[in-house]
């Protein structure tokens, strides 16, 4: 009835599509392609093969995500005025992610959630950004793939004033990193730690020891089986994805600026097409 895709980036659009074309519901894992014209087209086919496409956001099926989401959404905590995402990932990256013809950089496998999520809290779409990168970690890489980076910082602006800010590194070693902190009129909200729920050791000259999160296979295990049964639900049901392949064009074109500010040293202000 249904495919899950979770294959390198480049691959993502010409399997998608056949997907659709066979009448198969499809989960495509992020990012979802390598630009916004392959994105039309997995869109198009699932539109025109009428079935149901979602991304995996996992994210927007967390717990705390979704707590942070519903007190935005209520009006309480005023406008955000910054919101900042840390994304890193323990290892990696496989050396095919050195080419950014075909993965885009970790901006786009390890950020693209980040990215998601700015899109997600704030209700907004990008409209301007500047960022810088760096391969501090990667020697191996740096003679082939001199545009390759392993660290990135991205500066992100909304169209009613909102300031956000995005970093990644891949690989970060230490452990899965994923923070959001959302600065708001009325007061902060703080989305996820660098160290392990329920375990803090202090000892009696002040030092503080903990657990770093390891793996995102543990920190989401109740976000991705969320996500999943929402798919499944979706297709039972005829219901559309809170997840939609709008929404993963829209990280996509934000991955593509980044690239774009990075290599020219400039911002790039991004005009999103409107959805077919």
């Amino acid at each position: 009835d249904a495919v899950v895709i979770v294959t390198p980036t480049f691959l993502h659009c010409e399997i998608a599509c056949q997907a659709a074309k066979y009448g198969k519901h499809i989960f495509l894992e992020k990012p979802m392609a390598l630009n916004a014209a392959e994105c039309r087209s997995i869109n198009a086919a699932a539109r025109q093969a009428k079935v149901v496409l979602q991304i995996g956001f996992m994210r927007r099926f967390d717990e705390e995500f979704r707590r942070a989401k519903e007190s935005l959404a209520s009006g309480e905590m005023g406008r955000v005025m910054m919101i900042k995402s840390t994304g890193r990932g323990p290892g990696g990256p496989g050396p095919w992610m050195y080419d950014l013809r075909k993965s885009n950089g970790i901006v786009a496998e390890v950020n693209s959630h980040d990215l998601d999520t700015l899109r997600w809290l704030t209700g907004q779409e990008f409209q301007r950004v500047f960022a810088q990168g760096h391969n501090f970690k990667c020697p191996e890489a740096r003679k082939d793939w001199p545009d390759f980076y392993d660290n990135v910082m991205a500066q992100l602006s909304f169209p009613d004033g909102s300031m956000g800010t995005v970093d990644g590194t891949c690989p970060a070693h230490y452990g899965y990193d994923a923070r959001v902190e959302v600065l708001c009129e009325n007061g902060v909200l703080f989305i996820g730690s660098a160290q392990q729920n329920g375990y803090t050791r202090i000892n009696r000259d002040g030092v503080v020891l903990g657990q770093a999160v390891k793996s995102w296979r543990t920190l989401f295990k109740d976000a991705y089986l969320a996500e999943m049964e929402h798919f499944v639900d979706c297709i039972r049901n005829e219901k559309t994805p809170s997840v939609t392949g709008v929404d993963g064009m829209r990280a996509v074109e934000a991955v593509v600026a980044i690239n774009q500010s990075i290599r020219t040293s400039q911002p790039v202000d991004l005009s999103p097409e409107a959805p077919e």
